[in-house]
């Protein structure tokens, strides 16, 4: 009965002129390739004595290959990548696994440590970088364009300063982002995801970070991408306004993490979308999709089961675990 359900749906959503796509983003944690070029962590240094190798390079790539694969995201923003190389060594491991993506681009104009990526089944109408400063402490935002069944769809990768900074370092991605976004105009189709090292109510838990307030409360993925006091369901939110929507409103508090510090779940990974996309008409939003992922393999003692290095005086890389971020994935409708 529930295979014959299945099958009528997919007939019926068929006959309408409706797909699904799939998007997602992935913290894959460091993934360096084995050039030596001066900017790698000590501990990702080539052929050193970290055992950063030939060997647990490969063990690497064919473990987020493998969580890639079974996410089989139509488009996937990640993180964390070093450089092209890496990039294009992990696409090739995806096509060992069995899965393709012709389309890929790197922010790599700045000669940040770790950068952000994207790989498509869907060819890009263009994939440019969105400079932040000029400094080396905030990396380029990758913005990305897509023509799908004739509509327009902007795809935002972020890799926002970590938790080591000050809000005020956050703001000033935030600031860069919410410029372009307002030149593209909000009526546009526009989706900003990646690691944002903030929680989808950050100005809340500034009240026990006293550290990162330095900017009287304010912050960069609250009050300046206007996310601020969203607690209402998608169908419910406003299409007009200059802000966009944090889709981790879209499903149970319990659901609302990609990280685990301390034993407790935590939000740095997030999904945000203009209002455009929660209206039910050309490419929206599929109201209560988006969710971590969280299949059994992916976690060691209830928490992600991290990429493993020995924390002894000499750190060595054993050739075990995935990423410590959980991927994120949320489906979209796509009507012809």
């Amino acid at each position: 009965m529930m295979k014959f359900l299945l099958l009528t749906l997919l007939f019926l959503a068929q006959l309408f002129g409706e797909t699904t796509l799939k998007i997602a983003t992935y913290n894959v944690e460091n993934l360096f390739d084995l050039e030596k070029n001066g900017n790698e962590y000590e501990e990702y240094i080539p052929n050193s004595t970290s055992e950063w190798n030939q060997q647990t390079y490969k063990i690497k790539l064919k473990n987020i290959a493998q969580v890639i694969k079974d996410i089989d995201a139509d488009i996937i923003a990640l993180q964390e990548v070093e450089s092209l190389q890496a990039l294009l060594d992990l696409r090739f491991a995806l096509k060992q696994n069995g899965l393709y993506y012709e389309h890929y681009a790197i922010a790599d104009k700045k000669n940040t440590t770790v950068k952000v990526a994207i790989l498509s089944k869907i060819a890009p109408v263009y994939a440019q970088e969105l400079s932040v400063t000029r400094t080396l402490e905030h990396r380029n935002i990758l913005e990305t364009k897509f023509r799908i069944e004739g509509k327009e769809l902007y795809i935002f990768i972020n890799h926002w300063k970590s938790k080591s900074g000050a809000e005020s370092e956050r703001i000033i991605s935030a600031k860069a982002l919410m410029k372009r976004a307002k030149e593209i105009g909000f009526d546009k189709n526009m989706i900003v995801l990646g690691d944002f090292n903030s929680d989808y109510e950050e100005f809340v838990k500034f009240k026990r970070k006293r550290n990162h307030n330095d900017t009287d409360g304010i912050t960069g993925i609250n009050h300046i991408l206007g996310t601020i006091n969203q607690r209402v369901e998608a169908k419910e939110a406003t299409a007009t306004k200059e802000s966009f929507y944090n889709l981790w409103y879209d499903t149970e508090e319990e659901n609302r993490y990609s990280y685990v510090y301390k034993g407790k779940k935590e939000v740095l990974d997030n999904i945000l979308i203009s209002q455009s996309l929660l209206n039910s008409k050309d490419i929206s939003y599929t109201h209560k999709s988006i969710t971590p992922f969280e299949k059994e393999y992916l976690f060691k003692k209830e928490k992600p089961y991290r990429w493993e290095i020995s924390q002894g005086k000499v750190k060595k890389h054993k050739g075990k675990g995935y990423s410590d971020h959980l991927a994120v994935i949320a489906k979209f409708k796509v009507t012809r």
